[in-house]
């Protein structure tokens, strides 16, 4: 493995960290305020940590190919942010109407749907990673269906609405990170979701100032680290990346939310889960082994 690649594969990692962690502050948030209303504050909160970060990175460019960028940046920010409140939207409303372990399951599917849509897009796959890819799913399977058994209820026809978008999500950042600045096209897609968000809570709920303020500590993580830091470690440390490595690398989510509510909250895993996990890892640790040529 060369150095670039260990290098996009560790910030995906800590991508996959953040995101796993920050799943109890998604949970608990959702006891105070209503999905859109989370999605519009944590998104917003994300786009505003990102400002000062690109007012200290900004480069002058020239101005034709700053032109250009722009609207590729423009055009990428705002493909990425509704695709985000799309997957964002579902995933906070199926969570509410399903099991979190079906939950962690259904989203995390999206490591077979990326290499699948990416067919289309002329995105060859080899044996090795479709390996990984199935070796990834058995150990969901473990992981999060304790129950040993699959049945499908309201809430996981969302969830599963919520994987194929953010397999959309993966191969929109795939086509546009390495064409502009991810930090900037991060900036604008927080945006994006976070206008998109508030219009659908001005129809659809009523949120009050007082139940936000009860609810700034996970709106603030969420905001603050899973937005603001983790969707842009998402977008730099994809690019250059097979969209198929970075999808099994992310789905590590799953695992470390498991693994923090191991540590953190004292809420012991099985030995089906512990194996489980060991699979994913083994999964992951297959996509990264250099090819022979």
């Amino acid at each position: 493995m060369n150095k670039f690649v260990l290098r996009q594969s560790l910030l995906l990692l800590l991508t996959a960290t953040i995101w796993g962690v920050a799943f109890v502050a998604q949970s608990v948030g959702m006891d105070y305020v209503g999905p859109f209303t989370f999605n519009a504050v944590r998104n917003l909160i994300g786009a505003v940590v990102l400002l000062p970060c690109i007012a200290f990175l900004k480069k002058q460019d020239g101005k034709e190919t700053q032109k250009a960028s722009d609207k590729t940046l423009l055009i990428g920010g705002v493909s990425c942010g509704v695709i985000l409140f799309i997957a964002s939207s579902f995933q906070q409303f199926g969570i509410k109407y399903t099991t979190v372990g079906k939950a962690g399951f259904i989203t995390a599917m999206y490591i077979v749907l990326v290499p699948l849509l990416g067919l289309f897009f002329h995105k060859k796959v080899g044996l090795r990673i479709w390996t990984a890819v199935l070796l990834a799913v058995c150990g969901f399977y473990l992981l999060c269906m304790t129950e040993g058994r699959f049945s499908l209820q309201p809430g996981d026809f969302l969830l599963l609405i919520c994987a194929i978008a953010f397999s959309f999500h993966i191969l929109v950042i795939d086509h546009f990170s390495p064409k502009v600045d991810g930090v900037k096209m991060s900036c604008i897609q927080f945006f994006t979701c976070a206008a998109l968000s508030a219009l659908c809570m001005l129809f659809f709920e009523k949120p009050q100032m007082s139940q936000i303020l009860e609810a700034w500590i996970p709106i603030l993580y969420a905001g603050a680290l899973s937005c603001g830091v983790a969707y842009t470690l998402q977008i730099v440390g994809q690019k250059g990346m097979n969209p198929t490595v970075a999808s099994l690398i992310l789905s590590l989510e799953s695992v470390i939310s498991l693994l923090a509510g191991w540590v953190i909250l004292g809420q012991k895993l099985s030995t089906r889960e512990l194996f489980g996990c060991a699979i994913v890892f083994s999964a992951i640790i297959l996509v990264q082994l250099p090819e022979k040529k």
